[in-house]
């Protein structure tokens, strides 16, 4: 498998969710500034949409979509326990927080990156993503993971959009649920060992 990422984005929920499964797979940096490959390839060639994470799989079939990719890996190996099985309560439950995550948290960020966003709307933007992080922050309230004491693939999806705030001065430091949780995760090999693939500090 290939698993095309760009350097702390998005994909690196992916990323941490392949080492969790123990899959093997090649990492090929896909920089979100010049889709150019290492060999050159424009990227827009495998993802006509530029932006990652990309699941190619041995047989050329190409996923995309972060929260949809990492239920697919934790289907393949479900000795690991990387999510509740389909048609479960939890399952839903599951696939409710990485909805959330990807609905309220990551595209949430996204004018804040964005330099043609006005300066005046940016307050109201972090307001409201703070809004967000304090429901996150009550919900972690005695947990060790988003779903309990188990861990699933929401964990590393909201470990890494988490990891986007001081990049764009959202400040989390009121959220000592959410820092515990950070704290945890930054602990699991699989965690670290991505993180030190893309070249982030861990």
């Amino acid at each position: 498998m290939k698993l095309y990422y760009s350097p702390g984005a998005c994909s690196l929920s992916v990323h941490i969710t392949l080492h969790e499964a123990g899959m093997t797979f090649t990492p090929i940096a896909a920089p979100t500034k010049t889709h150019k490959l290492p060999d050159g390839t424009d990227y827009y060639s495998i993802n006509p949409l530029g932006y990652v994470p990309l699941l190619e799989l041995n047989d050329g079939t190409r996923l995309t979509e972060g929260p949809a990719i990492v239920q697919y890996i934790a289907d393949q190996v479900p000795e690991k326990n990387l999510a509740p099985a389909n048609g479960t309560v939890a399952r839903a439950q599951m696939q409710g927080w990485l909805n959330f995550i990807s609905t309220e948290l990551h595209k949430g960020f996204s004018p804040l990156f964005n330099p043609a966003t006005p300066a005046e709307y940016k307050p109201m933007v972090i307001e409201k993503l703070l809004s967000r992080f304090q429901w996150v922050d009550e919900q972690l309230a005695g947990k060790k993971y988003v779903m309990g004491d188990a861990f699933s693939v929401a964990d590393p999806y909201l470990f890494n959009v988490s990891n986007w705030a001081p990049l764009v001065k959202v400040d989390l430091s009121d959220f000592a649920n959410i820092a515990t949780f950070r704290a945890h995760l930054s602990q699991r090999p699989a965690v670290q060992a991505a993180m030190r693939a893309e070249g982030l500090k861990v």
